[in-house]
Parts: C-alpha cells; structure tokens; sequence
C-alpha cells in the first residue's frame, strides 16, 4: 500500500486518537526497520529493532471489522517480527478503545504500564495510552 491508500483506510478507522496523515505515513515507511503487513482488508505497520518490535498501528476496513481480519494482521506481525530477532513485542493503545484492547488481549498481549495523557486530541482531553507487550 502506498502512503495515500494507509493514511485513507487510517482515517476511515480512527477519530480518537486522530488518524495518521500521508507524510506521515511516507516518512515512517523510510524508516530503517519499518514492517508494513499489508492484507486485502488493512493493513499492519510496526518497527522491528534488534530483540524489540513495536505495533504502531493497525486498520480494517470498517466493513471487514469483526471477521478475523485484526488477528490475522497481528499473527502476521508477530511473526515476521519473530523472523527478524525480535523476542518481545510492545504496543500503545488508548484506554477507551475497548474493541482493539480486546483483540490484543485475544492474540496473548499482556498491559505492562500506562500512559496518562499520551494521546492528544483536537477537541477534549488528552487520552490515557495502555502499554501491551507480548513475548515471542
């Protein structure tokens, strides 16, 4: 997927914490270590450092969302990250979005910390960001 497409599909799927805009997207994807898991329904974008990867975002198409499409992505994730060194995965999620909270659960992320007032918002509060980790 090229930056336009991630950062369309990105802003169909979040509104709090706002989605990732398009230089945004091309500047992570020149990134050393970058780890694009593109599937026909989302995609997975994370970044793989020696023994630690992170999950910096995912996105399902809305009308795809709910079928498996969100496992699939991480399981894919996780195992390239697996591929590269990485022993340990870790991922920020805000506190209020309970559905990605629980797919993370579900793919065996545990929360190891927290961050209050991590993720801004253009119209309210600043959000409280959940640290997961998982280990390969």
């Amino acid at each position: 997927m090229q930056p336009q497409a991630l950062a369309d599909l990105h802003a169909l799927c979040f509104r709090t914490p706002r989605p990732w805009r398009v230089h945004e997207f091309a500047a992570l994807l020149k990134t050393p270590g970058i780890c694009l898991i593109n599937h026909p329904h989302g995609f997975a974008l994370g970044r793989i450092a020696g023994s630690e990867a992170e999950l910096l975002t995912i996105a399902v198409q809305p009308e795809a969302q709910n079928k498996g499409h969100g496992a699939h992505l991480i399981n894919d994730f996780l195992a390239e990250a697996a591929l590269r060194g990485a022993n340990e995965v870790f991922l920020e999620v805000s506190k209020t979005n309970l559905a990605a909270i629980a797919l993370y659960r579900r793919a065996g992320f545990v929360q190891v910390a927290e961050r209050k007032g991590y993720f801004k918002q253009i119209n309210g509060p600043a959000l409280t960001a959940l640290i997961f980790k998982y280990t390969i």
